[in-house]
């Protein structure tokens, strides 16, 4: 027999807690994030309001109420902050002082305001790293192009290097790797940061939460496998295929960074392994992850059942995967644009162990997010086998 005690001190402080008819749960963005974060709710039977610009997103799909608004406008963000008991994010590019004002009218805000301020901008998030001494690599700031190209003149920067836009970057966009004079035309004419080419021999994930309480947990360390020719995420193998003190070491700066910002809800964190076995954070993202699919198949809890227990001070879920799993990115493929059709999945259900979420999105184009495929198997190389079945089976095309 199995007794639960559950300790009231960690259930949300409200008069309204999570399970009461009228709780709201606010989400600012309406994208693939906030519709899986909405479905794990669903399970929960809570209200759901989303505020996005169009209202053809995918969270508007599922949600319980839809508010058609700009997450970067202030007075769009502080009327729909008022009409919930509680408000999160799936994006962090959203207006901070309509959060600081709500925040002070004792709306709960979980991430909260002041860790989104620092982490939205990639030039405080590495000023904030390097000043908690948490591994990060060296970077200069620039205001424009022509300051980056004056300082490669002057030989105060030299090649290879990546620019990052500081504000606004996702999925590959915001980022430029120039390897010489001839990838200047890449440079981007923005606010960014800039950072030597790492020389990189595995690009990593883990997933924290943390709830009010300050109970932390760790997902397993993922390994993510790029496109080099977007910068973007092809797929993601859990676990990891690293040693297992990296493996540790890699959980305790996560867990250490989550600690440092003092927030609740989750934290990607980022992370390069160089070839020379030394560990830097590359970034990290205050919210569900793209690098955390696969725990909606592999593991006790999803990373969205987590989110939602962290940032409403429940005891945060069991994290240990079942099994060995990969999460492969269904792209929009090149030379297609328009209503989006889903090609081969008959193909791809005849494999055991497979799990297929289309995003809903109404329109395609070439390297869009479209969906994920969870890959199930006895051993990393069972999901490897897999996952090369599967990535010649599914296109993503328009009719």
């Amino acid at each position: 027999m199995i007794t639960i005690i559950f300790e009231p001190e960690l259930a949300i402080t409200m008069e309204k807690n999570l399970f009461h008819k009228d709780f709201t749960l606010g989400i600012l963005g309406g994208g693939q994030l906030g519709k899986m974060l909405i479905q794990e709710a669903n399970h929960w039977n809570i209200k759901t309001f989303v505020l996005d610009k169009d209202k053809t997103m995918p969270a508007a799909q599922v949600c319980t109420q839809f508010f058609e608004g700009d997450f970067n406008n202030f007075d769009d963000v502080y009327n729909f902050g008022k009409k919930v008991d509680l408000l999160t994010i799936e994006i962090e590019h959203v207006n901070i002082e309509a959060l600081l004002k709500l925040e002070k009218e004792q709306v709960m805000i979980h991430p909260s305001p002041k860790s989104l301020a620092i982490i939205k901008d990639k030039g405080l998030q590495k000023e904030f790293l390097l000043k908690n001494n948490l591994p990060t690599s060296s970077f200069n700031i620039f205001d424009t192009k022509e300051e980056i190209i004056s300082a490669i003149d002057s030989g105060k920067l030299t090649y290879p290097f990546v620019q990052k836009a500081r504000l606004s970057g996702y999925d590959g966009n915001g980022v430029a790797i120039i390897r010489n004079y001839f990838d200047h035309k890449k440079l981007l004419n923005t606010l960014s940061i800039v950072e030597p080419l790492v020389d990189i021999e595995k690009e990593l994930s883990v997933i924290v939460a943390r709830n009010p309480n300050e109970q932390i947990t760790a997902f397993s360390v993922s390994e993510m496998v790029f496109r080099p020719e977007k910068n973007l995420v092809d797929m993601v193998l859990s676990p990891a295929r690293i040693d297992s003190e990296i493996a540790k070491k890699v959980k305790e700066i996560a867990i250490e960074t989550i600690s440092k910002f003092e927030m609740c809800g989750l934290l990607a964190v980022e992370f390069f392994l160089t070839k020379r076995g030394e560990i830097f954070i590359n970034e990290v993202a205050p919210r569900p992850h793209n690098s955390g699919h696969h725990t909606m198949d592999n593991c006790y809890t999803s990373q969205f059942e987590q989110h939602i227990r962290a940032i409403s001070n429940l005891p945060l879920g069991k994290t240990t995967e079942f099994c060995p799993a990969i999460m492969i990115n269904l792209l929009g493929e090149v030379g297609y644009k328009g209503i989006p059709y889903y090609e081969g999945v008959e193909m791809a259900l005849k494999i055991d162990g497979i799990s297929i979420y289309c995003y809903g999105k109404t329109s395609t184009r070439a390297y869009r997010k479209m969906g994920h495929v969870n890959i199930l198997g006895d051993s990393v190389n069972d999901v490897i086998v897999k996952s090369r079945i599967i990535k010649d089976s599914i296109k993503i095309i328009s009719k």
